[in-house]
């Protein structure tokens, strides 16, 4: 008989270390938090409508919310959560409805992975 495993799925985020750096240089350490802070809740708040609307199966809504995610995360320095996004726009607009679920639970892994690591780094500065 055949032996099933489960596969944890552990992939690693990339931020721009120099854009976050940027970002406090340019307003400084109490000012950056701020802002970051701010970015963070608006990406929350994106996420979480991304994933309600493919879970409604609102696929325009989906694509309109990741787009905002992808903006978002692209002005901060969140890289992966950015291209993440911006591939699941891409595959709900190929109507590939097998990528599209594939990319959904991705972009959720590395949505909430990104947001604990930039919300770490900015509390450890």
């Amino acid at each position: 008989m055949a032996e099933i495993k489960a596969l944890a799925i552990s992939e690693a985020v990339r931020v721009d270390a120099k854009r976050v750096g940027d970002i406090v240089r340019e307003l400084g350490e109490t000012a950056a938090q701020n802002v970051i802070g701010v970015a963070l809740e608006q990406l929350a708040g994106a996420l979480t409508a991304t994933d309600e609307a493919y879970r409604a199966e609102d696929l325009g809504g989906a694509a309109t919310h990741a787009e905002k995610l992808s903006r978002l995360a692209w002005q901060i320095g969140l890289l992966s959560f950015a291209g993440v996004a911006m591939d699941l726009g891409a595959c709900i607009e190929r109507r590939d409805r097998v990528a599209t679920m594939a990319v959904h639970a991705r972009l959720m892994r590395v949505g909430n992975r990104s947001l604990t690591v930039i919300w770490d780094r900015t509390q450890m500065a």
